[in-house]
């Protein structure tokens, strides 16, 4: 499954905020920062971190692409 986090970069640039201060504010690892900028999937207690720090909701940081979902390999998985 592909992550965008374009909205979260788009919205750090709209604050004024770079990614050490995301890191700083959030209390998130540089493994989460590293993580988001390959666009792979994080922890949900590291995305409800970035909400809290944007007060915003998940849709306003970051986008699901369903189509890159392997639905028959996640069935065999499951």
């Amino acid at each position: 499954m592909r992550v965008s986090y374009d909205r979260l970069w788009k919205k750090l640039i709209d604050e004024k905020m770079n990614k050490r201060d995301l890191m700083r504010r959030a209390k998130v690892s540089t493994n989460i920062i590293a993580k988001m900028g390959k666009e792979e999937p994080i922890a949900l207690e590291s995305v409800a971190k970035i909400c809290a720090v944007f007060n915003c909701s998940v849709d306003d940081i970051l986008e699901l692409d369903l189509n890159s979902i392997d639905y028959k390999k996640e069935s065999q998985d499951g």
